[in-house]
């Protein structure tokens, strides 16, 4: 019997794989969106634009974002602390094809969550798009 590491090698050594599952985060494209909308941004901006997110999964996925160097944090050393995210020159690249597939995804959001209701036995449901 092959050990759960031989199994899986494939997937954990590819590294398109290992890129794209940061995305994995229902967060990351739309703080980058806004971030990128924004220029410069404050956390507590970043949190009034995006309501539906708690203050810790937000930290989460711009620590997650800074550690794969698309979004850069700037501490300012003032009384009180002023902290600024922006996107670097990696997250600038990626911003179009996040709007490319942000676009294709409202063109098609349709027939998807149609599809989805005439699917038995899907458990999907319109709001997850």
């Amino acid at each position: 019997m092959l050990k759960k590491e031989e199994k899986n090698s494939i997937f954990e050594v590819c590294p398109v794989r290992n890129v794209i599952a940061r995305f994995g985060n229902k967060w990351a494209f739309l703080v980058m969106l806004v971030v990128s909308e924004k220029g410069s941004i404050r956390f507590g901006e970043l949190s009034r634009a995006i309501p539906d997110v708690s203050t810790k999964v937000l930290s989460n996925t711009l620590r997650a974002l800074e550690d794969d160097a698309l979004i850069q944090r700037e501490v300012f050393p003032e009384v009180p602390l002023h902290v600024e995210y922006q996107l670097t020159d990696l997250g600038k690249e990626l911003v179009p094809f996040i709007v490319s597939l942000t676009a294709w995804a409202d063109k098609h959001r349709e027939y998807i969550v149609a599809h989805r209701k005439s699917s038995k036995g899907k458990k999907f449901v319109e709001e997850e798009l």
